[in-house]
Order: C-alpha cells, then structure tokens, then sequence
C-alpha cells in the first residue's frame, strides 16, 4: 500500500504531500481557499513575471495574494533575469510566503519566447545563475517546478535537479513531459524516478493525476515523496483531500449537489469581490464549466450561462440548473 510520509522544504513542514499545480488563470485565490478547505499539503499561487512583480501592477498583486487559511504558501515566479528573479522574490518574502517557487516547466510559446519556463530547460547555466540568485536573495525555501526535458533528445531533469540542489533548492518538482508535447500524450511518471535516484531532495511528481488511483500509480511508478495535482482538480477541488485520505487509508466521498453548489456560489462571489465584476464575471466561466461538465443538461447550460454578464442572473441560473438534485435529495 502507497503512503506518504511528511515531508520537510527548509523550516516548511508539509505533513502530507499533496499539493496544488500553480496554474495560470485557474488556482487563484477564490479557488486555492476552496482546496485547502477539503485539504492539501501545500497551494502553489499562479506563475508571476517576476518584471510584473518588481512594478506591482495589478494583475501580479492579484495573484500573489493568498488567504491565512492557506499557510504555508507558496508563490511561483517566472522570469529570465537573475537580478529581477531575486528582486521579485525578495518582495514576495515581504509579503509573507513560506515558499519561492521558479517556474522552469512553463511550456506556454509567450513565456518560452521570452526565454522564461521551460526555455531554460536548454540553457542550463542561465538555470543556474537564476536558481543561485533566487535562493541568495531570500531567507524562506526556494523550490524548482521542472519538466523532463525541452525534447526527448534533451531529457535534462536529472541534471537541471542535481544543479539546484548544489545551489540551495530544497524540494524539486517534475512534470512528467517535455516541453515539446506541451500537454499532448500521457505523463511518463517513471522517469520521474531518475530525478528521484539523482538527487536527496524531496521529489514531487506531476502531470495527468486525474484520480486518486491515478495518485497512487504516479507514486509507485516514480518513487516520488508527494504528488502534484493540476488539471485533475478542474471543477473538483475536493480531489486533493480524496487523494490525502486514500493515502492515509481513509475513504472520503464527492460533496453533495447541496455542497457543491454552495462552493460554486463562494467562488463565484469571492471572484467578483477580487476582480470586480467584469472580469470576475468572465474568468468564473470556465469554473462553472467545469463544475457542472457531465451532468445531464449541463452543454446546454453553459452555452446559455457564457453570455451572460449579469452577476445576479448567473447566481440564478446556477440555482435553477442544480435544484432538481437539491429535490431530489429533499425528496
């Protein structure tokens, strides 16, 4: 039987590692609250330019805010510049996160074009002079999120792993393709174990735990000392805490319809307090998306849902589409 053991980033205890992906437009705060309320380990913010973290604008401010109930976080930052990694990180120190994550598994063309992501993963010594930087700048834990490789000729991880660790880093994470399959084909969570076996850091393995069996074969396959949840929460933050129970030899059930409207109507409300109504209104989209994918209807529902710009009505429509469930239940 797969278990984890806590595991220890610097001062940073992590009593079961099971965390968060920082997912750009996804894991922002609103939704981060909800997961860690089902339980995970460890959140991960959503990437930040580490240039956009040095000007404060509003969009880095936005997603480097995180809830007390959250601690410890972490913040991830991308960027292609030593000194400004630092700066940004120093001031992501100020702000109070535990942990400074570096995103060098991004296989999004802007980010690469700017020689950011997964682009150092072909530029080892610029990895390098950025991870040494970072980790001089700052007193809390600094980590890696990587990918295999820039291609399958360049599976570079082992190495990129071996030269943080030399530099300070203190928890490694690998998502399981290179950056040329972007998210195409299936994670390989056994090459993750040539990571493990190359360094004496915590692990983490990522990509495609969609399910808490899917948890427990990522761990077998690759050694790993905690795993990654990304994309497998989409409309499920409650799948981190199933995948911490199975671990630990519990059962836990889905919410309700009754809770997971609830949830729904949270996040739809903290959104707009966050964003504001416009943009609250259209980054929640997705979201409700998600949350209602597979339930009879619910294509129609979206398509109807999606064009409308009234707060107020989709509050509406969300209660409308879930009451015959909520009937039901009553019933």
């Amino acid at each position: 039987m797969t278990s984890l053991k806590p595991i220890t980033v610097g001062p940073v205890r992590i009593d079961a590692p099971v965390i968060l992906a920082p997912m750009t437009g996804v894991t922002d705060l609103p939704f981060r609250k909800i997961v860690k309320r089902f339980g995970a380990g460890l959140t991960v913010s959503e990437m930040i330019a580490s240039q956009a973290m040095i000007r404060e604008t509003r969009q880095s401010l936005q997603k480097a805010a995180w809830d007390p109930a959250e601690e410890p976080v972490s913040l991830q930052l991308a960027g292609c510049a030593p000194a400004e990694m630092a700066e940004a990180a120093k001031l992501n120190e100020g702000r109070g996160a535990a942990i400074i994550d570096i995103n060098m598994g991004c296989p999004v063309k802007k980010v690469v074009n700017g020689d950011a992501g997964s682009a150092l993963m072909r530029d080892l010594p610029l990895a390098a002079s950025i991870i040494a930087a970072t980790v001089k700048a700052v007193s809390v834990p600094v980590t890696v999120k990587m990918r295999m490789g820039w291609c399958h000729e360049s599976l570079n991880a082992p190495e990129l792993a071996r030269i943080a660790e030399d530099l300070g880093a203190r928890m490694i994470t690998v998502h399981g393709r290179t950056r040329n399959q972007m998210y195409k084909g299936s994670a390989d969570w056994s090459f993750v174990r040539r990571v493990k076996e190359a360094v004496s850091l915590p692990v983490i393995v990522n990509g495609d735990i969609c399910s808490v069996s899917d948890a427990r074969e990522a761990l077998r396959q690759s050694a790993a000392d905690g795993v990654m949840v990304g994309r497998g929460a989409y409309g499920r933050p409650w799948l981190l805490g199933q995948v911490m129970a199975d671990l630990a030899g519990e059962e836990r059930r889905d919410p309700s319809m009754d809770e997971q409207l609830a949830m729904i109507l949270e996040q739809y409300d903290v959104m707009q307090s966050l964003y504001g109504r416009q943009t609250g209104v259209n980054l929640a989209r997705k979201h409700i998306g998600w949350y209602t994918k597979g339930l009879p209807g619910s294509a129609e529902f979206r398509n109807k849902v999606n064009v409308q710009d009234d707060p107020a009505v989709v509050v509406a429509m969300l209660k409308d589409f879930y009451a015959p469930w909520l009937a039901r239940r009553a019933a």
